[in-house]
């Protein structure tokens, strides 16, 4: 359940910085955000609009050249592993552990004892549905399985705040579909607030309470749109008409922005935020 306090408050954040032709890039400008606690969120936007940097900033892995964010009124300096956790495009798992002990790290750089800390990631593992995997390694598990432990690994460290950055944009559309039917599945159990990036229209809206539209860079929050569905959805929702509606009006706001970013691109030499 959503509720109306927000878990994380952004408060006219920006984010410039000079590349090594001595170039100054604005890649965010006076961006203000609250993320309500329990509510799934997902950022979407042209590419180098900023995206992933807001959400680095969010998790305390990058500073804002001004302004703020704040997780539960704590202002954010720094990483807060155990209040945020995150999941990137890239899996990250260690290939020489098994799959269960790549669930475990965090809990071990935590000093959490063996036997809990085996007891937790079975526990996570089962949430995902790849027990029966646990002695496996990841060269032997699929695109998608791969996903899945990142996501158990994240929730082993139960952290309040969930930020995931393109956690499906390297999985064929059939895969990540379903697992982003599994995903909200998951998600809704664990009550987690989640900041999600991605660049699939369609993901967005099938996931999210609310999107976020971005501008072409530098990034301002352009609208934000309420998906009206209760969660989690069925794969039926893809095929109802509010999703549609949904879906067209994001295609929309996003047009004249793809455009935009990309005749910025092609102008600047292809500068990547």
């Amino acid at each position: 359940m959503t509720r109306t306090e927000p878990a994380i408050t952004a408060s006219d954040v920006s984010m410039w910085y000079e590349t090594q032709r001595g170039e100054q890039v604005n890649a965010l400008d006076t961006v203000s955000l609250d993320v309500r606690r329990g509510e799934f969120l997902s950022l979407i936007g042209p590419s180098g609009c900023g995206k992933s940097t807001l959400l680095y900033i969010v998790g305390g892995l990058r500073r804002q050249s001004s302004g703020q964010v704040s997780l539960d009124g704590q202002r954010v300096t720094g990483p807060m592993p155990t209040k945020v956790g995150f999941v990137f495009q890239d899996y990250t798992l260690f290939p020489w552990r098994t799959i269960i002990a790549n669930v475990e790290v965090g809990l071990g750089f935590r000093g959490v004892g063996r036997r809990e800390r085996r007891e937790i990631a079975t526990e996570k593992l089962e949430l995902v549905g790849l027990r029966g995997f646990a002695d496996a390694y990841p060269g032997e598990l699929s695109g998608g399985m791969q996903q899945r432990v990142a996501v158990a690994r994240a929730l082993a460290m139960d952290p309040e705040i969930l930020l995931m950055d393109e956690p499906f944009g390297a999985l064929d559309e059939q895969t990540r579909t379903v697992l982003g039917e599994e995903l909200a599945r998951i998600l809704e159990k664990t009550g987690k607030t989640i900041v999600f990036v991605t660049h699939s229209l369609s993901e967005a809206v099938f996931l999210s309470d609310r999107v976020v539209v971005m501008s072409a860079r530098p990034g301002r929050v352009k609208e934000i749109l309420a998906v009206d569905a209760a969660r989690p959805r069925e794969s039926g929702f893809a095929t109802a008409p509010e999703f549609t509606q949904t879906r067209n009006r994001l295609f929309e706001l996003l047009h004249e922005e793809v455009r935009a970013a990309a005749l910025a691109e092609m102008q600047s030499g292809g500068l990547d935020a």
